[in-house]
């Protein structure tokens, strides 16, 4: 019972936290779309796709960093775990494009 509470609490804060900041959720969905639509159309060029999956992983971590400078919780630790995921799915796509 206590997980089915805490389960709704968790979707009323998502809603709220998209319903604060839906322009920057727009922003990354809206990239993430064209990340993916880019990626699709360059698909047989590795060099460009590699360029677009940098830039993709670079906006993600200047788009964590302007979202929590908003909403007053930049820290060095979210900066940081912006910074390994952006990296992660760098390496990681870049593997599979290789």
């Amino acid at each position: 019972m206590e997980q089915l509470f805490n389960m709704k609490h968790l979707i009323i804060e998502i809603k709220k936290e998209i319903s604060n900041h839906s322009f920057d959720y727009l922003a990354l969905t809206t990239a993430g779309i064209l990340f993916l639509v880019l990626l699709k159309t360059f698909s047989m060029e590795r060099s460009s796709m590699f360029i677009i999956v940098l830039v993709f992983c670079s906006f993600y971590i200047i788009w964590g960093t302007y979202h929590h400078s908003l909403s007053k919780t930049l820290h060095l630790k979210n900066i940081m775990e912006y910074i390994l995921i952006g990296f992660l799915m760098l390496f990681i796509i870049g593997a599979l494009i290789v």
